[in-house]
């Protein structure tokens, strides 16, 4: 006669059950939380008490205000300083002070339209170059995207799904932006192999100026229109239909309800993707720099690009004179965002 081992039915009383090992892990979460707020919570009284209750918003925003300064407003500060000084060495206090050497170095021009006249000629080939960017991808940019916002906001198939799609470049990193558009752009990349298989000659897209140029826009206006596509699609349907169906009533026809109805109720939404566009625009460098480098020459070598390669990437580092074009950069974007703000509101008051 066989006898079960009375050690048998403890063990299997001991087995957790899957309940009862989720029961076990939020108990030690709930618990682990509680012990936090406690601790919290003899810090934060004695505080308070201390302070004032309406005082302790700025204890809360303290860290934040740490990060800005430190990350933010000191790099600010410094690249201020930097601006007037001279000089290879890193460090602020070997460098030579020099007031304003640098500001005039960069304005020393026989004729402004003209970089050649320029004793800092790559600056103003980079400014030209900018302004050349900014006004053909930001006017571009926001046309389609106010195209492609107002086909969206009706009634069409798969609606869902072609938002999605518009959008999903805007996630892609714009160094992979840059990549793949330089393995389809290149002298043997999938253009090209598409333009050869139809019986075409290879075209260098990249190594000729003017096509270097129009690839450089088209490919920032393909990665970034579909964020401010969903900005004014957000402000579209925003706009009561019931006003559509008023200028319907009253026999106005599609333009006639786009131009009165649409475009002067959208145009604050249309302000502010105009001037998100025009500071990205401005800043533009990773994307182009992966892209074309620059080239070919200096065809398509902006701002930001000059600042970094004066301050860093050349052989003999011009920290001073790469400050001074940033804050002119930072003072130019400055006074596009105010008189872009100034407008969107004398467009509201009116």
């Amino acid at each position: 006669m066989s006898h079960t081992p009375r050690s048998a039915p403890i063990a299997k009383r001991a087995q957790l059950q899957p309940g009862d090992l989720g029961h076990l892990v939020k108990s030690v979460f709930l618990g682990a939380y509680n012990a936090l707020m406690v601790g919290l919570e003899l810090v934060i009284n004695p505080l308070q008490r201390l302070v004032g209750a309406r005082r302790m918003a700025y204890f809360f925003l303290l860290p934040n205000m740490i990060i800005f300064g430190v990350f933010v407003l000191f790099p600010m500060l410094l690249n201020f300083y930097y601006s007037g000084t001279t000089g290879t060495r890193l460090m602020p206090q070997d460098r030579t002070w020099a007031g304003l050497a640098n500001y005039e170095h960069l304005f020393r021009c026989g004729n402004f339209s003209q970089p050649n006249t320029c004793v800092e000629d790559m600056f103003w080939r980079a400014a030209h170059n900018t302004v050349v960017f900014v006004m053909f991808q930001v006017g571009g940019m926001v046309l389609l995207a106010l195209v492609t916002a107002v086909i969206l906001n009706r009634e069409i198939v798969a609606r869902g799904f072609f938002r999605s799609v518009y959008f999903y470049p805007v996630l892609l990193s714009p160094v992979v932006v840059g990549l793949i558009w330089k393995w389809i752009l290149q002298r043997f990349g999938l253009l090209n192999a598409v333009l050869t298989g139809l019986g075409g000659e290879p075209i260098q897209f990249l190594l000729d100026r003017d096509w270097a140029t129009f690839w450089v826009i088209l490919v920032s206006i393909w990665a970034q229109m579909g964020f401010y596509t969903l900005i004014l699609l957000a402000g579209l349907q925003s706009i009561p239909a019931v006003l559509y169906e008023a200028g319907e009533i009253d026999g106005a026809n599609v333009w006639q309800r786009f131009r009165f109805i649409t475009l002067p109720l959208l145009m604050p939404t249309l302000f502010v993707v105009l001037v998100l566009a025009l500071i990205r625009a401005v800043q533009v460098f990773d994307q182009v720099f992966v892209l074309t480098g620059g080239g070919p020459g200096t065809a398509t070598k902006y701002m930001v690009q000059y600042i970094y390669e004066t301050g860093f990437a050349n052989q003999i580092p011009r920290r001073g004179l790469a400050s001074a074009a940033s804050v002119l950069l930072g003072m130019v974007l400055l006074v596009f965002t105010l008189v872009q703000l100034w407008l969107g509101r004398k467009s509201e008051a009116a």
